[in-house]
């Protein structure tokens, strides 16, 4: 293979459409804007304008509620990337495995308001793990290695429970 013999794959290199240079270009005239108008002129362009009149989305009502300002931002991570991290010498099994611990090794970015363990993955590593929740698998798998898991959420109350 010499210099002169490298080509790129084909389909790799197309040539740019120029829009707008005559008929025989197949994009002229209108330039692939369709008719008059404002549509047909730059910069301004009518998404939600009904001319004039209240649109449809003002005028609908507003129902239900949405819980995302008040739902609580936390950090999944799945027990196969923690194993990971401790077969990379990353994280010391050893010590307590919790929020810090994860971030310091690379396995996180952030803690945001906690950390989640999810159960995906193969995990061998006998370790302690304090985090704001867990769900079953994941604490089956940990306990199971014979690890355990601590969990730093508050319960939930009960069905029966009148709410204070």
């Amino acid at each position: 293979m010499k210099l002169h013999e490298l080509h790129d794959r084909p389909g790799a290199r197309k040539k740019r459409h120029r829009i707008g240079r005559g008929i025989g270009s197949g994009c002229g005239k209108t330039g692939g804007r369709g008719g008059k108008g404002q549509t047909a002129r730059s910069g301004v362009r009518i998404k939600g304008f009904e001319g004039g009149q209240m649109p449809l989305h003002r005028r609908l009502p507003k129902r239900g509620f949405r819980n995302s300002p008040f739902a609580s931002k936390l950090c999944e991570v799945n027990l196969g990337r923690v194993q990971a991290a401790i077969d990379a010498g990353l994280l010391d099994a050893g010590a307590t495995v919790d929020a810090a611990a994860l971030v310091k090794a690379g396995v996180l970015r952030r803690a945001k308001e906690g950390v989640r363990l999810l159960g995906v993955g193969e995990f061998k590593a006998k370790a302690a793990f304090s985090v704001w929740g867990a769900s079953k698998s994941a604490v089956a798998a940990v306990e199971k290695a014979g690890g355990s898991v601590t969990i730093l959420a508050p319960p939930k109350p009960q069905e029966g429970e009148a709410a204070a």
